[in-house]
């Protein structure tokens, strides 16, 4: 029975600095240069092919019209949600577009907006947990804290996601917001995109409930459950420490859990942290480094999402 997420010693040898790594895990500079090339072009085309998912989802399911194509988009809306929060992360980060302006104007209104984040709020709380997880300005904290837990406890909060509960404390600030001086402009842009979105739906599909049932109610259900999942397995039961292997967790990757719940290399979530200037595409390559200076050891890393979810579970 698990007392603590925390990684005995014996799977954090002290190997820092090498030849090619600083003492904070960062590349010297003659490597990290490369790794924080960012691809605009391919970044480009990611963004579009997020939303060309959701045309084919959204216009697939009204044209096939039959509860079990309904039903299907509404499942895999949740990947696609996935898709839009990392990337909306890189923009966070400033490291979808060399170009800073673009880099938020893309960020904030063809990612952030339609999935209901304000992201200058985001990156406030983000930039927080990355100064220090577990801090005192750490704004995730009620994810990571519990941590181990019994399996009850685990299940009660991933019914409350999937039943909406979650979803609602997520949703109702929005328009609490419109009451607040310094959000009010951030909560009118996003209901605003919320209502061309719901007006594009039902003009290109003559169904008003397309808009609810495939959009809003994904986010508000089954994204919950995804997130939660995602974030346990990032930071669960860890605590403060200068060692980012202390405060974050190592899983290997798996095809299946990379489409579904960390797409676009998140997964690789202990480099992110040892470097966050490290655009999402670089982070593999990061980690190999990693792995080669003995930074990250077999000890350390998770075989699967399931095994750390069993282990966060056991107490």
């Amino acid at each position: 029975m698990a007392s603590t997420m925390v990684p005995e010693q014996v799977a954090r040898p002290q190997v820092l600095p090498t030849d090619r790594l600083r003492e904070n895990g960062m590349c010297r500079p003659e490597l990290r240069h490369d790794l924080r090339r960012i691809d605009n072009v391919r970044n480009a085309l990611t963004v579009g092919s997020v939303w060309f998912w959701v045309a084919l989802l959204i216009g697939g399911a009204v044209w096939i019209d039959n509860p079990l194509a309904y039903l299907a988009a509404f499942v895999l809306m949740g990947p696609v949600y996935a898709r839009f929060a990392i990337l909306m992360h890189e923009a966070a980060h400033k490291l979808l577009f060399t170009n800073k302006r673009w880099n938020d104007w893309v960020g904030t209104w063809l990612i952030a907006y339609p999935t209901w984040t304000p992201i200058s709020v985001y990156r406030r709380g983000h930039f927080a947990h990355h100064k220090q997880e577990f801090g005192p300005n750490e704004p995730d904290i009620a994810f990571y804290r519990g941590y181990p837990c019994d399996r009850r406890a685990l299940a009660r909060r991933l019914v409350r996601d999937a039943v909406g509960i979650s979803g609602w404390k997520n949703f109702t600030p929005l328009f609490r917001a419109l009451k607040s001086k310094t959000y009010r402009r951030i909560s009118l842009s996003i209901l605003g995109v919320q209502a061309v979105l719901w007006a594009v739906l039902w003009v290109t599909t003559g169904r008003w409930w397309i808009y609810p049932l495939l959009w809003w109610l994904p986010w508000m259900t089954q994204w919950r459950v995804i997130n939660r999942l995602r974030a346990i397995a990032e930071h669960g039961g860890l605590e403060a420490d200068p060692d980012r292997r202390v405060t974050t967790h190592n899983v290997a990757q798996g095809w299946l859990a990379r489409f579904w719940f960390v797409p676009y290399n998140t997964g690789w979530h202990l480099a992110h942290h040892v470097d966050m200037g490290i655009p999402w595409r670089n982070l593999p390559k990061f980690h190999a480094e990693l792995e080669r200076a003995g930074y990250v050891t077999g000890e350390l890393t998770y075989p699967n999402y399931r095994s750390l979810w069993k282990a966060l579970a056991a107490a």
